[in-house]
């Protein structure tokens, strides 16, 4: 393993597209300041680091590991687009199979396969998740810092916090177009997101019985938005499954990052009978 800082996409199989993260697989060298420091140098809006497992974690010999996300200004319990990049960039070493990752938000196993001709895609299983209310003022200050007006939201999609490792605010879009134009007051958003403990704002339009197109802003990470996010995914999953949006076993698509010219699919799939959400996609190397 190596303290390089690779560059991987995630939900993409072209380096153009999805979302880039930062993968340091052995940063036992690191202190918080120094990945920090990497992290905010690099400007995507994670880098994952790799370090070694703590005592009891199951898992095959040498498929175990610590996982810590950082963005640009401060640690997140959790990333799935990061996680994906980082199985994805270990598998090119190890081989593709089971790992299993201690993070910040608990423990989450990951699932990467050879599709074929060398291409992997990787699965996570997020943590048990939940959702809770929001409350109407603090609604009322979210669209406030988006500029949209309340009948800019689909009412087939109650606002909720949704959580599967980090905390996530679930707005329904109307219309694709109103989806399409995200201009918003970046301190004002970042300021209640920060009071309430939010890693993104999901921003989510129903295309069909299973598709979905989604935004993320993410000014707590110090970026206006992230271009496919593997964490609000399976939020997003969870929360579709609990309000009854969507069957209880269920594979959806999400489609994020068109309107930032980094198309990315990040597939969600619910299973009966089993709370975790599962979320995957393809991943590989940013060249350079």
């Amino acid at each position: 393993m190596t303290n390089e800082v690779l560059r991987y996409t995630a939900f993409s199989d072209d380096p153009a597209g999805g979302n880039p993260a930062g993968v340091v697989l052995d940063a036992s060298a690191l202190d918080d300041a120094a990945m920090l420091r990497i992290a905010a140098e690099l400007g995507y809006s994670e880098t994952a680091f790799l370090t070694a497992p703590p005592a009891g974690l199951d898992g095959a010999p040498g498929r175990t590991f610590t996982l810590r996300f950082f963005s640009p200004k401060a640690e997140v319990p959790f990333c799935g687009h990061a996680t994906v990049a980082a199985s994805v960039a270990l598998a090119e070493r190890i081989g593709p199979g089971e790992l299993v990752f201690a993070t910040p938000a608990g423990t989450v196993p990951v699932s990467v396969a050879d599709t074929g001709g060398g291409s992997l895609r990787a699965v996570l299983t997020s943590v048990e998740p939940h959702t809770e209310e929001i409350a109407d003022a603090d609604l009322a200050e979210a669209l406030a810092a988006l500029a949209w007006p309340a009948s800019d939201l689909d009412p087939a999609f109650p606002p909720r916090i949704a959580f599967a490792g980090a905390r996530h605010l679930v707005l329904g879009a109307a219309t694709r177009a109103r989806l399409a134009d995200l201009d918003y007051d970046f301190a004002r958003l970042e300021a209640l997101m920060r009071r309430l403990d939010l890693t993104t704002v999901q921003l989510v339009h129903r295309a069909g019985p299973d598709t979905f197109h989604v935004r993320d802003p993410f000014p707590v990470g110090g970026v206006v938005e992230d271009p496919a996010t593997g964490a609000a995914a399976a939020a997003f999953g969870a929360y579709a499954r609990e309000l009854g949006l969507v069957p209880e076993e269920a594979v959806l698509t999400l489609r994020q990052g068109e309107d930032m010219g980094r198309p990315g699919v990040l597939t969600v799939e619910l299973r009966a009978g089993d709370p975790r959400v599962r979320v995957g996609g393809a991943g590989i190397r940013i060249p350079g």
